[in-house]
């Protein structure tokens, strides 16, 4: 049952915007990329990977600069990763995501070549296998990511349901940086803040700026939860501040929020199959 507080509605369209804390995924699916620059050894996982019930590949990257976007955009559970690709290679792809402070899935490094399992392991990779991939030793492979990925899940739902119980320090004046000078401004005023290079952006209805905060999950955990919602990993949004939702490529969505330029925020996936289940879309 949905409280009456937690529903919102735009004034520009007939649109509902439901807000409910954040739970983890779903264990019924656990999703895998795919990364690797020979097609053939991409098929030949994929091929193997259809004997794993519960496990969704949702994506290939075909080098390592896009094994970082799409690990980045995606946020997959689990990634096999080739050891050799141009551009980055598998420990400069894990490398990369850790400076960046991004999401960090359980790898699974995958290399015809023996000599990388000790920098695998020193990243803490959840398992080195060897080309070509012996369906039995893949078998223990799947089984470890599983079992991994269904306790990192259920930890998220315990610190979830401690978080509940706690009562939140909720601001209602934020501090602004804008042509060197500090504005304070209502929290309700923000539209949405972003995080680039480390650097938080936040725009209101009248100033945009930057804040003094270091991290998106420390300012949202400042503000009100019925009305932030962390719909990407470098976009937090006010729900009463969102103008439209726009149907995007691949069944995803962007939402056009409030603010004088309009600006078109990406959904995440995960948050995509959120924003589909509250809104019947």
């Amino acid at each position: 049952m949905v409280c009456p507080a937690l529903t919102r509605q735009t004034t520009c369209c007939q649109l509902v915007i439901i807000a409910l804390p954040m739970q983890p995924r779903a264990t019924a699916s656990i999703s895998v990329l795919l990364a690797d620059d020979e097609q053939l050894a991409r098929d030949e996982l994929a091929y193997l990977l259809k004997d794993f019930p519960g496990f969704e590949i949702i994506g290939t990257a075909h080098n390592g600069l896009q094994a970082v976007t799409m690990i980045q955009d995606l946020e997959p559970d689990v990634v096999f990763l080739d050891v050799q690709m141009p551009g980055l290679d598998g420990l400069a792809v894990i490398n990369k995501l850790k400076e960046e402070g991004a999401h960090l899935p359980y790898f699974i490094l995958a290399t015809a070549f023996d000599q990388y399992a000790v920098d695998a392991f020193r990243l803490e990779a959840l398992d080195y296998v060897l080309k070509p991939i012996d369906k039995d030793r893949l078998a223990v492979t799947m089984e470890r990511a599983r079992r991994q990925v269904e306790e990192r899940n259920q930890e998220k739902t315990t610190n979830v349901e401690e978080e509940v119980g706690k009562p939140a320090l909720q601001r209602t004046k934020v501090l602004v940086k804008a042509s060197n000078r500090n504005f304070i401004i209502d929290a309700q005023d923000i539209v949405y803040a972003t995080i680039d290079d480390g650097l938080i952006t936040v725009v209101t209805t009248t100033v945009e700026g930057m804040s003094n905060y270091r991290t998106i999950e420390e300012l949202q955990s400042n503000l009100d939860p019925e009305a932030f919602w962390r719909v990407h990993r470098s976009y937090l949004v006010n729900i009463n501040k969102i103008r439209e939702v726009i149907p995007w490529f691949k069944s995803s969505f962007q939402l056009k929020m409030d603010d004088k330029k309009q600006t078109e925020i990406p959904v995440s996936r995960v948050q995509t199959k959120k924003l589909r289940n509250l809104l019947k879309l």
